[in-house]
């Protein structure tokens, strides 16, 4: 072989050498790259691993750290229970009241010092021990005032307490004599909370409470039977004061003598009401004051509450005007001495403080508060409205206060109780009422209050008046008159023509009108009533005229009566000038056929007198009353106590008998009594009528109950006492001659 070919396959060796390495280099490379990637994938294995020994080794410190502060917080919470525990039993050993608590089956918990204390010599007593040996051991060793029960008794009695669902307080009193107030509260898992409260301060306040109220109905008892002996004691010497006056002032005096004898009547009288409002505040204050109601006619309640006041309104320059409303009926169902009252007390109160100007009395109704009521109650609305002083904002509550009054008692110019309203406002509340007040500081003052009430039956006897009249001429200078007039006549169905002065009127006359009655003021500027009445007649007018006068008295008679047909005082009341207008408008009656006189009566058969008996120790009284019926044709006894009375009624059968309450020996009520029982016998009843000085003793159900009719209260009236006995006239008596003069 030669080189060349020797070279040749050297270099195919060599080639394939070079191919052979290249390709083992090739797989190596191939082989490293796997290397490679087996060595990346286990460096990130191993990472991983690293990375999550990391996690799980700061998760299990951070395991550790909470672990650590739950420790610390179990701590703090076990302490903070432990510190809650003791501050909760010493709050609970601080308080003064007994505290303990039971398990379900009644065994004793726990219980603080003061629950404890009454069984510190009962070493048991501790907690475990059961709730009935510790009841066990309070009824034996006379822990508690068993209240004479033996002690089983007791014990099943306070076991039966317990099981109750839920326990009632009771009380316990401790042999210490300490009162503790049992409080027993069943919890949910059947535990049971005690308290045990100390009262004993609060029973010996409630003791305290109760003499004290001991001592005031005492004191009160005391005050009442001094007010009633006061009553007595004034009233009986005010009879013969009053009394004597009102005689003297009837008899023939000189102007200065009547002066004083009219002011010796009227101090006393003012004195009375004084005494009046105290007694009747007390009988209110104790609750005893009682209402009356009977059927009375309201307006002429304030009519005659008016013409009472209208002599000291008159002497003033006032005018008191009464605006009833047309439309309501007059009669209601009340006690009309309190509502008497009450217009009097508001009333005189609005006269009092009004130096000029005028006082009007105004009523009108309202709707009823329900459907059902309007047939039988009428709701009304009573205001007595004045031109006085009228009163401050910040001082009308004072008004209504006991024993008060606006002015300061330094500069005061008006006189007084100071009870008047406040007496007012409570007889309103007791029928059912409420008072209002309006009012402006110089310019008067309105006081109303409300009423309901029933509305009485009219009597069938009472038909109303028809008046005939069309046409009325009325002259009066006051605006509130001629207004009310118009109202009441225009209701009437008349035509009315109204005039304030009484040149007006004649311009109108003059000018042709011709009314069919004529109604004029007596008192106006100018030209007055009679004066008007006289132009009338002289230019020929022959109708009806009719004078309205405040003050009849100081008409001149003769010269009245000549021109005008009749005079009414003013305020009049509306059903008397209806009456007189429907008498003028009446036709004529036909006369009657004269009746021959009848025959003279033999004088034996001459009804005989009436026998009056009169119990009274008190001989000023006896000689007032004497002479106070002196001018009626009575026969009249007197007995000087009850005993007398007694004898006098069997011997003399009286026909009325006027009883005296206080005498001495057998007062007049033991008599009444003693006349009562004897009556039974003979079956005939003689009334009594009993004249009392004791107001606060006067109350109608004694009366009755004693066998008495009637009462009348000293210092007596004339007019009253006339009036007792006119209603008492039995057949076959001849009735008093002089009552009339004496009514």
């Amino acid at each position: 072989m030669n080189w060349a070919e020797r070279l040749s396959q050297e270099r195919r060796a060599r080639l394939a050498a070079e191919r052979r390495l290249e390709q083992k280099t090739r797989d190596l490379l191939a082989a490293q790259q796997e290397l490679e990637e087996r060595a990346r994938g286990l460096s990130n294995q191993i990472s991983d691993q690293r990375n999550l020994m990391a996690n799980a080794l700061s998760e299990v410190a951070s395991v550790r750290d909470q672990y650590s502060e739950l420790l610390d917080e179990l701590e703090d919470a076990h302490a903070s229970a432990v510190r809650a525990e003791r501050r909760l039993w010493d709050s609970i050993e601080a308080i003064r009241d007994g505290f303990a608590m039971f398990d379900a089956d009644r065994a004793l918990i726990g219980a603080n010092r003061a629950w404890l204390r009454p069984f510190r010599r009962f070493p048991e007593v501790r907690p475990g021990i059961g709730y009935a040996r510790l009841l066990e051991i309070c009824a034996e060793n006379g822990l508690v005032d068993l209240d004479g029960e033996t002690p089983a008794a007791w014990v099943e009695r306070m076991l039966a307490r317990w099981t109750a669902p839920r326990p009632r307080p009771m009380m316990l009193r401790l042999q210490t004599g300490a009162w503790v107030k049992l409080i027993d509260r069943r919890a949910r898992d059947g535990d049971m909370v005690c308290l045990a409260l100390d009262v004993t301060d609060t029973v010996e306040y409630e003791r305290d409470l109760e003499r004290a109220r001991e001592r005031a109905e005492a004191a009160n008892r005391a005050k009442s039977a001094f007010l009633a002996n006061m009553s007595h004691e004034i009233r009986t010497p005010m009879n013969g004061v009053v009394g004597m006056a009102e005689l003297l002032c009837e008899t023939e005096l000189t102007e200065d003598q009547r002066l004083y004898a009219e002011t010796i009547r009227s101090s006393g009288e003012a004195l009375l009401r004084i005494i009046n409002d105290v007694l009747d505040y007390s009988k209110i204050e104790a609750g005893k004051l009682a209402l009356f109601p009977e059927p009375f006619d309201l307006e002429r309640c304030i009519h005659e509450v008016v013409l009472l006041l209208h002599p000291g309104a008159r002497d003033r320059g006032l005018d008191i005007f009464v605006d009833f409303d047309i439309f309501l009926p007059t009669r209601y169902v009340a006690d009309p001495g309190r509502v008497r009252q009450v217009l009097m007390n508001l009333i005189g109160n609005a006269v009092k403080f009004t130096e000029t100007g005028h006082v009007m009395v105004r009523v009108t109704g309202h709707a009823p508060d329900s459907p059902a009521d309007a047939g039988d109650r009428q709701n009304l609305h009573v205001t007595v409205e004045d031109t006085g002083i009228g009163i401050p904002p910040d001082q009308r509550d004072l008004v209504f206060a006991e024993f008060s009054q606006v002015e300061a008692d330094a500069n005061r110019k008006f006189e007084g109780t100071g009870l008047g309203l406040a007496i007012t406002r409570q007889l309103l509340a007791m029928m059912g009422g409420e008072m209002w007040l309006d009012s402006e500081p110089g310019r008067g003052s309105c006081f109303g209050f409300r009423l309901s009430l029933p509305v009485a039956e009219e009597r069938a006897a009472a038909a109303p008046a028809q008046v005939r009249l069309g046409h009325a001429l009325v002259v009066d200078d006051q605006l509130f008159n001629r207004t009310i007039l118009e109202r009441q006549l225009g209701a009437q169905g008349m035509t009315v023509t109204l005039h304030h002065a009484a040149t007006e009127a004649l311009k109108s006359i003059d000018a042709g009108l011709q009314p069919d009655v004529v109604l004029t003021d007596q008192e106006m500027p100018g030209m007055d009533g009679v004066a008007f009445a006289a132009a009338l007649r002289a230019r020929g007018w022959q109708g009806p005229i009719l004078l309205l006068s405040s003050n009849p008295a100081r008409l001149r008679v003769s010269e009245a009566a000549a021109l005008c047909i009749t005079v009414l005082q003013k305020p009049v009341l509306r059903s008397e000038l209806i009456r007189r207008l429907a008498e003028i408008g009446a036709p004529p009656d036909e006369p009657e056929p004269e009746s021959p006189p009848a025959p003279a009566q033999p004088a034996a058969d001459e009804p005989r007198q009436m026998r009056v008996l009169s119990a009274e120790d008190n001989r000023t009284n006896q000689l007032v009353l004497a002479k106070m019926l002196k001018d009626l044709d009575i026969e009249l006894s007197f007995a000087n106590d009850g005993h007398e009375a007694v004898a006098m009624f069997e011997s003399g059968q009286p026909d009325l008998i006027l009883m005296d309450i206080s005498m001495p020996g057998m007062d007049g009520r033991a008599a009444t009594r003693a006349i009562r029982r004897r009556e039974k016998a003979s079956g005939r009843r003689v009334p009594i009528i009993a004249l009392t000085a004791h107001a606060m003793e006067g109350d109608r159900d004694a009366i009755v109950a004693d066998g008495l009719d009637d009462y009348l209260t000293k210092p007596l009236k004339r007019a009253a006492i006339v009036e007792r006995i006119l209603a008492h006239v039995p057949e076959g008596v001849r009735p008093p001659r002089g009552a009339q003069a004496a009514e």
